[in-house]
Parts: structure tokens; C-alpha cells; sequence
């Protein structure tokens, strides 16, 4: 049976792939259940410490929900609908922004739809020169579903978000590295290095510091700058006696590199 997702190990990364080529990586449901029985896997596994996602093949990361299968979906009723397109659509972006190690999306291509959502639901992301995004929903008479119409305005601003949620029109990487939607942009033969290298520029931290930087970010953001604040002293108070916290300064004051155990 042919895996939705390939996975690879390269040392303390996972590297997912979504590997529906012949359908642009379309997310259908099993792939997005199957995304998410892996994320858990790897949460779990003290030994990944980051992940890396892509697509396979040469045309496209993600053209988006899998449109045939939702449709179906659709003409059932909408709570069907939205039990089995938009909640499961969801919890997968939600995971992935809320996941406690980096996830780093490599951009390979197109990026349409829920492959542009997941990728404003990641925490990092480098692009090919050869991506290319839009949020196309409109030409088919639906908004966004899996969390497109709230992340975008927070990443690029209410009127340049509303300008491609509404006309539908794809932008290019360098435009969505302008509005803070992609980290870089790198030649496509040096994608998945260019984040390979992001990440152990990560990975040279502590895993706990880490996960306490990643959720304190993601909590914070949209709350008030008093209730972020909040949120940063309670992500402090979990690390500051932690063996990671007692190990980073001790080595800053022997002026050595720290040993961390993620404890």
C-alpha cells in the first residue's frame, strides 16, 4: 500500500514528505490522518528533535484539500462537511503550529490552498525559487477552512491578506517573503539543505528551551501584550530549573558549548 507520507531520519530531523505527486499532494483525508498519527509519533521520540516538511515530486508542496474527496463531503450536509473537511483541516494546521519542536516547511512548488495554510501554520519556512502560493478557495465558492482567513492577516496584514483571500490570485515567493509568510528564499536544488541547515541552526539549543520559545510565542500572539507577558513568566518558571537551564549557563560562564540532556 502506497505511503501518503515518506518518512526519512537525517540525525536528530524528520523529514515528512507528502507523496500524492500525481494528484499535486493534494491533502486528502487519510493524508492529513496519517500527518497527524506521525506528528504524535515524533512528539514522543526524544530523539527527533525537529521536522522538516515537504512534497514530492516536481509541480507541487500542496495544491490543498483533496476537492473531489470534499465535495462528496459538501453535498452531504453541512455538518458532515464541516465534521470531516473542516475540523479534521484544523486540528492538523493547529497541530502544527502548536507542536512543541520546530516544523520547518520546504516549499517545492505549489502551495494553493491547505498547502499554503500549512505553511502559515509552521513556525519557519524556506522556499524554492520555484514556489509559487495563492489562497484560491474563492474560485470555488468557499472561504478558506483550515485556518487561511485567521493566520494570513495575522502574518501579512488585514488588507494584503483580504487582497489575495478575495481575487484568489497566486503571488509569488518573493511577495510571500515580503508579508513574513516564508523565512528565505533559496535555488530549488538546495531546498531541503537550505532547512536542514535552519534546523541545526535550532538544534544546537536546548530541546526544553525550545519548546518553551515555541509556546510561548504561539500562546502570546494573540492575546494582550499583559496576558503575553503572563505567558512568558510561566514559560520561564518551567525551564529555570530544569538540568538544560542549569547546563546553558554554567557553560556561558565556563565560556564552553553547553551539553544539553532535555531535562
Amino acid at each position: 500500500m502506497k505511503q501518503l507520507v515518506l518518512t526519512e531520519r537525517k540525525g536528530g530531523i524528520a523529514l515528512l514528505t507528502l507523496n500524492r505527486p500525481e494528484k499535486l499532494n493534494a491533502l486528502n483525508y487519510a493524508t492529513n490522518d496519517r500527518l497527524l498519527e506521525l506528528l504524535d509519533e515524533i512528539e514522543n521520540d526524544p530523539a527527533i528533535r525537529a521536522v522538516i516538511l515537504t512534497g514530492a515530486g516536481e509541480k507541487a508542496f500542496s495544491a490543498g484539500g483533496d476537492i473531489h474527496e470534499f465535495t462528496e463531503s459538501i453535498k452531504q450536509g453541512q455538518d458532515i462537511a464541516v465534521r470531516e473537511f473542516v475540523r479534521r483541516g484544523q486540528q492538523m494546521t493547529s497541530r502544527i503550529e502548536f507542536f512543541p519542536k520546530p516544523v520547518i516547511v520546504a516549499v517545492n512548488g505549489m502551495a494553493f490552498g491547505g498547502g499554503c495554510e500549512i505553511t502559515e501554520a509552521a513556525h519557519l519556512a524556506v522556499a524554492s525559487e520555484r514556489a509559487i502560493f495563492a489562497k484560491p478557495e474563492i474560485n470555488i465558492g468557499i472561504p478558506p477552512t483550515f485556518g487561511g482567513t485567521q493566520r494570513l492577516p495575522r502574518l501579512a496584514g488585514r488588507k494584503r491578506a483580504l487582497e489575495l483571500l478575495l481575487t484568489g490570485d497566486r503571488f509569488s515567493p518573493e511577495r510571500a517573503h515580503a508579508m513574513g509568510l516564508i523565512n528565505q528564499i533559496v535555488p530549488h536544488e538546495e531546498l531541503i539543505p537550505a532547512a536542514i541547515q535552519l534546523a541545526n541552526r535550532i538544534l544546537r539549543h536546548s530541546p526544553l528551551a525550545t519548546a518553551r520559545i515555541i509556546s510561548a510565542v504561539t500562546r502570546g500572539l494573540n492575546t494582550t501584550i499583559g496576558e503575553g507577558l503572563e505567558i512568558e513568566k510561566e514559560q520561564f518558571a518551567r525551564m529555570a530549573q530544569t538540568e538544560d537551564a542549569i547546563a546553558g549557563l554554567e557553560a556561558w560562564i565556563e565560556r564552553r558549548k553547553p551539553v544539553y540532556n532535555g531535562r
